[in-house]
């Protein structure tokens, strides 16, 4: 048994006389009498940790691992409590970490447990504290760093997840379709609009000019009005032919075209005016 020794930094040492406890060595070199006095042991004062993993049940009977951290360490003012009250401070602390977290998890859902965690680690701290400050030891932090369903649990939320994104991205494909169709019809209803109005003055544009000639020729050229309606409209006729020709699908128009049709289309239409004009009358 030697008569001195030494205490590194952030470490103190117990020493004992007959057995008892006597003193706490700071760090330093120390002198004792070997007869009567020995170094018991030491104890750090750094912060320590210890991990944990605890498997338990949600609300929802799903069984899931949590990883605990703990940080701890001795408070210098009862080095004697923290040396001598416990035997294996690391055990007991686990110990005391599995009943805290087994109890308050079953509280929780799984969904609820992710964003529930800080809340679990706080009231963890707390009861920890409470419970080791009696034996020397204070709790500096208490952090949940995981926690881990089982492979077929998170596969089965992914596929959840995924699901409801599909969901909402068809729930929005069908709104932009629809939205696109209304526009389109609305588009397309304008297009109308602006098509008849064009129309109605396009008509209006040719009656106007085939009121104009009307009286073009008979002021200038002694014709009676009959006739130059007669004239105008063969006129429109022949234009109407022209057209047909030009726009239409169809290669190929079989209309009756004599001279006796040309005769009889006339003869119709001055028919026409005769009887036109004696309604009025």
């Amino acid at each position: 048994m030697g008569c001195c020794y030494t205490i590194n930094t952030s470490e103190v040492g117990i020493t004992e006389c007959w057995g008892k406890f006597d003193n706490v060595s700071r760090a330093g070199f120390h002198f004792i009498n070997p007869l009567t006095t020995s170094l018991a042991g030491m104890l750090t004062l750094r912060i320590q940790e210890l991990n944990v993993r605890i498997e338990t049940k949600t609300l929802d009977n799903v069984f899931v691992i949590c990883a605990v951290s703990v940080q701890y360490k001795v408070l210098e003012d009862e080095i004697q409590k923290a040396f001598y009250e416990l035997s294996s401070t690391e055990q007991q602390l686990q110990s005391y970490v599995f009943n805290n977290v087994r109890a308050q998890i079953p509280h929780y859902e799984l969904d609820q447990l992710f964003s529930a965690k800080d809340q679990i680690a706080v009231q963890l701290r707390s009861d920890l504290e409470q419970e080791m400050n009696q034996f020397g030891y204070s709790i500096v932090q208490t952090l949940i760093t995981d926690i881990d369903p089982d492979a077929t649990v998170k596969q089965a939320m992914n596929e959840i997840n995924a699901a409801q994104r599909l969901r909402v991205a068809a729930t929005d494909k069908a709104e932009a379709e629809a939205i696109a169709v209304i526009k389109s019809a609305e588009a397309e209803a304008e297009s109308k609009r602006l098509s008849g109005v064009g129309l109605a003055e396009q008509r209006k544009a040719v009656v106007s000019g085939l009121h104009d000639s009307l009286f073009t020729f008979a002021e200038q050229g002694g014709v009676a009005h009959g006739e130059v309606m007669e004239l105008l409209l063969m006129n429109q006729y022949f234009d109407t032919m022209k057209d047909m020709t030009q726009q239409s699908r169809a290669t190929t128009l079989f209309v009756p075209h004599t001279p006796d049709t040309v005769s009889a289309l006339g003869a119709q239409m001055r028919e026409g005016l005769i009887a036109s004009r004696s309604k009025a009358d």
